[in-house]
């Protein structure tokens, strides 16, 4: 398969994942339980130790199954250059505490609006990644940027059943807050493993391997302390479910698939691609989930995001550094 094949099979599994995961996320935490629900903190950690675990297994194939080889690589990756390794502590962290901030807005937001406002991330990408790798945006983007904002502003509106039904607004105001906080790491941390990888001291999965191990130490850190008394009672796997363990599997790998992209291309292409999931989610989550009742403007919002989507895609060329 060429690079260029690469690239697009990989963009176009990124979008499947990406609207899959926030369906299955949305419906796990919205599906009645007969018992306690799952620890939505034990999802995350459980992702980091697939991800590491699966990552150990890559790295031991590709050393042709010799141990000697195996463990010589492991050491020069981690204390054999601790100061290269602790780099990837920074996006490691922060993208745990982002994945605790997704289950957290899916509890209080839809499906499509949560898609839809998710891809502020976008913007943020955009600014951080003229800020820390020097990029420079064309006017044709930046004024795709500016529809974006626009774009998710008219989705904010309460919709004609969220009308009759009186919905209280602190609720869709705190998911609101809290994807706003998600897109602001999401930005960061994405820019930040991107001038990682692109520095190429590590291959790819040795990258993932540090991730996450790092995503291991700081996501146990999350489930002790916000879940450490129901995980000691129920155990961890309180509440898992099919959907529960899609979740999981979706988020372990969409994570490795991420980097995947980035080697391939760059995170402002990245994130314009998994906002295709939008149509997806939106149709997806009116007739399987019926949690969307959407009005004109709402219609009329999410048009405007594909649209901004596929404006800054075809001239995502463009973006140089300096």
């Amino acid at each position: 398969m060429s690079t260029s094949t690469a690239k697009y099979v990989a963009l176009c599994l990124l979008v499947l994942q990406n609207s899959l995961m926030i369906l299955m996320l949305r419906f796990s935490r919205k599906v009645p339980t007969n018992g306690p629900r799952y620890v939505s903190t034990s999802v995350v950690f459980l992702s980091e130790t697939l991800k590491f675990t699966t990552s150990l297994v890559v790295i031991f194939c590709q050393s042709n199954y010799n141990f000697k080889k195996f463990f010589h690589d492991i050491h020069g990756a981690t204390l054999g250059r601790p100061f290269d390794f602790f780099k990837i502590a920074v996006p490691s962290g922060i993208y745990a505490v982002q994945n605790n901030l997704l289950f957290i807005a899916l509890s209080y937001l839809d499906a499509a609006t949560f898609q839809i406002s998710y891809q502020l991330k976008i913007l943020t990408t955009a600014l951080f990644s003229v800020l820390l790798l020097k990029k420079s945006l064309s006017s044709v983007q930046w004024g795709s940027l500016v529809f974006l904002m626009i774009g998710v502003a008219m989705v904010q509106f309460p919709t004609d059943a969220d009308a009759k039904t009186d919905i209280v607004w602190s609720n869709h105001l705190f998911g609101l807050f809290v994807i706003l906080i998600a897109c602001m790491s999401s930005g960061f941390a994405g820019v930040y493993f991107e001038l990682l990888l692109k520095q190429q001291t590590f291959s790819l999965w040795v990258r993932n391997l540090q991730m996450g191990g790092f995503g291991i130490i700081f996501a146990g850190i999350q489930m002790c302390w916000n879940d450490g008394e129901a995980v000691s009672k129920y155990g961890i796997l309180q509440g898992y479910n099919s959907a529960v363990v899609m979740v999981l599997l979706l988020q372990a790998y969409g994570g490795l698939l991420v980097a995947y992209v980035i080697q391939f291309t760059d995170n402002i292409i990245k994130g314009f691609a998994t906002s295709l999931a939008i149509i997806v989610s939106y149709f997806l989550s009116y007739l399987m989930l019926d949690d969307l009742h959407p009005t004109l403007l709402f219609t009329c919002g999410a048009a405007i995001v594909v649209m901004s989507t596929f404006l800054y895609g075809q001239n995502g060329q463009r973006v140089k550094s300096n």
